[in-house]
């Protein structure tokens, strides 16, 4: 695991823009493509401001979502939704509509899930009969959840399914399709970006204490974990 802590949220998105453009390169190169699961919440302006200044055949990559709200596409808390919005607009980025996996809609959870999976399996390539990412950018919440696993939530526990309903989500909107964390631990390179003192006492409980949280839980098995701290959020490390 690396930690790396930065001085202000200008630099997190400067070194996370590095770490997506080395990754993307070494996907494209070794095996011709790139499969990336991005995530909302703190995570997506991170992105919105990075990813136009990296350089990479935007044509190779495919994009997923780490988890997602079961929630109308232009509804305010579609992750995907806002992605569209926000990026895919060609003198931004030169990522296009069809080259993002979104959920289907229009379906129970189970069969949202179900049917993302599905898509997982048509774009992704196994590893340990698991699907295996090249990068996952993973959020956190002030509570240590990521994805869509909270904290005490029986979804922690999941070992079989790939993409997972949730019909209780402790914050709102409550209907979501989530990766598991098996999913999680199984890519290349997992990545989080974490800025604000507001963040300072759960990057504590997760980095120093190693408290049982879902954001601790990400271990890759076989791959490498990146933290990128902005000082505030980093300011309980004593580092």
């Amino acid at each position: 695991m690396s930690i790396k802590v930065v001085d202000n949220k200008d630099s997190l998105i400067t070194d996370l823009a590095k770490l997506i453009e080395t990754t993307a390169k070494e996907s494209i190169c070794e095996r011709g493509f790139f499969n990336v699961g991005v995530s909302g919440g703190s995570l997506a302006p991170f992105l919105v401001s990075g990813l136009p200044k990296i350089q990479t055949d935007f044509s190779k990559w495919r994009v997923f979502f780490c988890d997602e709200r079961i929630v109308s596409y232009d509804n305010t808390d579609s992750t995907y939704g806002l992605y569209l919005q926000k990026l895919i607009v060609p003198e931004v980025v030169a990522l296009k509509q069809e080259q993002f996996i979104p959920i289907k809609l229009g379906l129970t959870p189970e069969e949202t899930a179900q049917a993302y999976e599905e898509e997982l399996r048509k774009y992704v390539p196994l590893n340990n009969s698991l699907p295996q990412f090249d990068l996952l950018l993973l959020g956190m919440g002030p509570d240590g959840h990521t994805c869509s696993l909270f904290p005490g939530h029986d979804l922690l526990q999941e070992t079989r399914k790939w993409v997972a309903p949730i019909k209780d989500s402790p914050k709102p909107p409550p209907e979501r399709v989530t990766l598991t964390l098996p999913v999680v631990n199984n890519a290349r390179v997992c990545a989080f970006a974490v800025a604000g003192i507001e963040k300072s006492d759960i990057i504590k409980k997760i980095l120093l204490d190693k408290e049982d949280l879902p954001a601790t839980r990400v271990q890759p098995s076989s791959g490498k974990l990146y933290w990128i701290v902005e000082k505030d959020a980093a300011s309980k490390l004593n580092m």
